[in-house]
């Protein structure tokens, strides 16, 4: 389970985030492409903009189910 305490600073603020447990699968990249993008120098993922749509609310989600490692946390409503 993704911990906002060990999130990535890159994270834009909001309810979504990727913590330090990333192993830069590309998954959330390629599932939510519009919200999630890559640090190539660290090698992770984060979210560079909050969903604001239903869409990308939807893809987002997804994302965060279909992660490996449980590094996509929601501390939305």
């Amino acid at each position: 389970m993704a911990d906002i305490a060990n999130s990535y600073p890159e994270n834009v603020k909001g309810k979504f985030y990727v913590d330090n447990q990333c192993i830069d699968c590309d998954l959330c990249r390629e599932t939510a492409p519009t919200c999630f993008t890559r640090n190539d120098d660290g090698g992770y993922s984060y979210v560079f903009k909050q969903p604001e749509n239903e869409e990308e609310e939807k893809q987002s989600k997804e994302a965060m189910e279909g992660c490996p490692v449980e590094a996509i946390g929601n501390n939305g409503p």
